[in-house]
């Protein structure tokens, strides 16, 4: 491997590599690079060989070839009910859409859009897009007129499928604006079965020609990254950056998704496909064979009762969703007098499972005789509960989006449930880092998704590198795509470290960082995230540039609300009447006491405020990924932001 600080890394083929493999998890340890003592980078070999040819177009045909009669997707029924889909079946459908969308009229190159909830028409539109020569743009279900007009616009897309007919109407008065659309369809109306017949005329070979010329360098797809502030970019990932990311993180990720001798792996997504979080776990899925079902609706009754219908054995989740599921378990225990127990079990869970940790990491014996007594006691009471509400055989979470915390990621696995957590991009194709399953470090991300370096600069920025690292973005008006990271290393805009071993943990973004009157350098996301775990907050927003203290904006979770003044003998009020109740203002402040904790006293939050409403996307103050939109946030709370500082 060459000297990093010169150029990107060249990895090795994994043909070359020794390595033990018999359908488990593999270890291997990343080659470290220090500079005055401090690791300054982390590099981890590929597990997966690099793809040479083909592309995520051949993967239905090959799984139908290898497997025709395996179970690759459960299909909810206009009934409710769950319908097994074969491999056989899933290229059959890939197929005849592909021949559709040709007979449409449609060219190798051209731009399809897909604007839908998580559907299994989606990735069927995906692959059968990718079958016919095309590029996908997802475009987010929640988007405004504006957002979908410019995506539209700035790919060139030939033809848009929404799910629903008002998301096609709302485009009306913006069609003279979109001369390069053809074609508008509307998954509600059967246009996607449409297709499918309209292509009977066309021959499987035309299909089979223009998959043949695809290969692992042809885009894919352009996905906008949703953007804290100006208008979103399109990244443009090749087939190959997803290649080499799904295939490396299947070799690694081993326990969720290898063949099993007990149980048949399985998930039910429901993150949005319009990120690229949700889209590479729905291709691992395809490539590995594992049952992949749809959940378009992430309402916590929608959604709970699809999980335990499914009951699938991994899932995707951020970690805004994990807290929020601790937090309503132990709501429920409140209410019914059990506080007490809960919180006994909460800490047998999270000594549990930091004694496997250090167990892994061969500084502990792991859990003792009374520890297992314990968890023995107190799982079929409390922990049972919360695994039976996720569908009662979840094994694995694979997390990302923002940092889980140590103290939850311990609790979840010491109840039986394996927190992966990952750190990515759009520009990374997803994960560029990961919980390595042999040795996982609770509160951080782990170390580099085999294939991939990172590197931290010299201002504490993180540096990426390797296969799954995108091109470069799309400029339609600069020949297609504009380089992004001519030296081989991508500029995530995150700040980081790497520890002795090469864990890595993101400690803000770059441009967040506030500088307070007195010059103190402070990162808001630590703060933010320990927050925004307690059960009464639902955002929480550090300030404190340019101004002589740092200060807080915070809104309530309404379910919380409800919930505390129940179990305080108070008729249940909406947060807006809260905002000025010293009750709660005594509870919150409590709250920020133990945030203050992780930080200097420079740094600490001096003063905080609540919000009478809270920050939604529909009000532009959330992203469609639910990050924070600080410029907005700041321009539309000017008042509630002057006041802390009065």
């Amino acid at each position: 491997m060459p000297d990093p600080y010169s150029s990107a890394p060249v990895p090795e083929d994994p043909a070359d590599l020794d390595l033990d493999h018999d359908g488990g998890p593999v270890l291997v340890e990343p080659t470290l690079r220090r500079l005055n003592g401090e690791v300054r980078e982390a590099y981890v070999p590929p597990l997966a060989s690099w793809v040479t040819h083909g592309s995520l177009a051949d993967l239905p045909f090959e799984n139908a070839r290898a497997a025709p009669d395996h179970q690759v997707f459960r299909r909810r029924d206009p009934d409710g009910a769950w319908t097994d889909v074969t491999a056989a079946r899933f290229a059959e459908e890939v197929l005849a859409v592909a021949k559709g969308l040709i007979a449409e009229g449609l060219m190798p190159g051209d731009r399809l859009a897909i604007m839908a909830r998580t559907t299994y028409e989606w990735t069927l539109l995906d692959f059968a897009a990718w079958a016919a020569g095309l590029v996908t743009v997802p475009v987010y279900p929640t988007s405004s007129v504006f957002q979908t007009r410019w995506i539209l616009q700035d790919s060139g897309a030939a033809a848009l499928v929404t799910e629903k007919a008002r998301q096609a109407a709302a485009l009306g008065p913006e069609r003279d604006r979109l001369p390069d659309l053809r074609h508008v369809w509307v998954m509600g109306k059967g246009h996607v079965e449409r297709l499918a017949e309209l292509g009977r005329s066309v021959p499987d070979q035309e299909v089979a020609v223009r998959r043949g010329v695809l290969g692992p360098d042809t885009p894919a797809t352009i996905v906008y990254t949703s953007g804290t502030t100006g208008r979103p970019k399109g990244c443009a990932l090749t087939h190959g950056n997803f290649l080499a990311e799904v295939d490396n993180a299947i070799e690694l990720l081993a326990p969720v998704f290898g063949p099993k001798d007990d149980y048949v792996p399985s998930t039910l997504l429901f993150l949005p496909l319009s990120h690229v979080f949700g889209r590479m776990v729905s291709i691992a899925c395809v490539r590995a064979r594992v049952c992949l079902g749809h959940a378009p609706s992430m309402k916590a009754e929608d959604l709970l009762a699809d999980l335990a219908s499914f009951r699938p054995t991994f899932l995707l989740a951020i970690p805004y969703m994990l807290e929020k599921v601790y937090n309503n378990a132990r709501a429920v225990a409140e209410r019914g007098g059990r506080t007490a127990l809960f919180d006994r079990a909460a800490d047998v869970a999270r000594r549990y499972g930091e004694a496997l940790e250090a167990r892994r990491h061969g500084t502990g014996p792991g859990p003792n005789r009374a520890l297992k007594t314990a968890r023995a006691f107190y799982s079929p009471l409390v922990h049972r509960g919360i695994r039976n509400a996720l569908g009662g055989r979840l094994r694995q979470v694979i997390c990302g989006g923002s940092p889980l915390g140590r103290e939850l990621a311990a609790f979840y696995a010491g109840m039986g449930v394996e927190i992966f957590e990952g750190y990515g991009l759009t520009e990374t194709t997803g994960a560029a880092t990961v919980t390595p399953p042999l040795r996982p470090r609770l509160g951080t991300v782990g170390w580099p998704l085999p294939g991939m370096a990172v590197r931290i600069a010299a201002d504490g920025e993180v540096l990426l590198s390797g296969p799954q690292v995108f091109r470069g973005y799309w400029n339609p008006h600069a020949g297609g795509v504009v380089p992004a990271a001519p030296d081989g290393w991508f500029p995530t805009g995150d700040l980081g470290r790497l520890d002795d071993e090469g864990y890595l943990t993101i400690t803000g973004r770059k441009k967040e960082i506030l500088i307070t009157a007195g010059g103190k350098n402070v990162a808001p996301a630590p703060l933010e995230d320990r927050l925004r775990s307690h059960p009464l907050v639902s955002h929480c927003m550090v300030l404190g540039d340019r101004r002589p203290y740092v200060s807080a904006l915070i809104t309530l979770d309404p379910e919380g609300i409800v919930h505390w003044c129940r179990m305080n003998g108070r008729p249940p009020l909406w947060p807006q009447h809260l905002v000025d109740d010293d009750a709660l203002h005594t509870v919150l402040q409590r709250a920020v006491d133990e945030a203050n904790k992780l930080v200097s006293r420079p740094e600490s939050i001096r003063r905080f405020t609540v919000l009478p409403v809270d920050f939604t996307e529909r009000d532009g103050h959330l992203t469609p990924s639910l990050k924070l939109r600080r410029d907005a946030i700041l321009r539309d709370f000017a008042p509630h932001v002057e006041s802390l500082y009065r």
